[in-house]
């Protein structure tokens, strides 16, 4: 072979491969879309989290809330509201055969029936309050439970509840 003819053979063999430099430009932009497309799963692993933690909230409150409407219909006597700090309130309700109590305290609500221990019903709670509520022929019971946000910055609403309960005619 001549050096014309090796030449030329040696062009198109060239041309036809890739380069290292390329070769590296094309791991790299690989690697960045890796890159992205890891960070975009991990954020919405995490939003995911965040939404499952909200719904259990959720659930929990409405699930606390009926077992508080149910004792509040079934009180014999007048309900007592105790405030024994700013952060501890303990809502006293008679029942036939001993006491129903709702105690606010340490971001937690918990029940106690008769002498027994407290059992927390909903936990990460910023406020609770227990209100009367004078209606024209009733006297109904207001509790207002706002749960704690787990992302301050993109909260849109408020994760309050108001949940409302009428004592029985006997029990007045």
């Amino acid at each position: 072979m001549n050096s014309r003819a090796s030449a030329t053979h040696n062009r198109r063999l060239s041309a036809r491969g890739y380069t290292l430099v390329e070769l590296l430009v094309y791991i790299s932009v690989a690697f960045l879309i890796l890159g992205f497309a890891y960070a975009a799963m991990y954020k919405s692993m995490d939003a995911s989290a965040g939404i499952r933690r909200n719904a259990n909230d959720i659930s929990a409150a409405l699930n606390a809330g009926e077992q508080w409407r149910e004792d509040v219909r079934h009180a014999t006597a007048q309900l007592r509201v105790e405030k024994i700090s700013e952060n501890e309130t303990i809502l006293h309700i008679p029942q036939h055969q001993s006491e129903v109590a709702y105690r606010f305290s340490s971001n937690t609500v918990a029940r106690r029936t008769g002498g027994a221990d407290w059992v927390p019903i909903l936990e990460h709670v910023e406020d609770s309050d227990f209100v009367t509520d004078q209606r024209q022929k009733a006297l109904a019971w207001r509790w207002e439970v706002e749960l704690q946000s787990y992302r301050k910055a993109m909260t849109r609403t408020r994760p309050l509840f108001t949940f409302i309960a009428v004592q029985t005619a006997s029990a007045k």
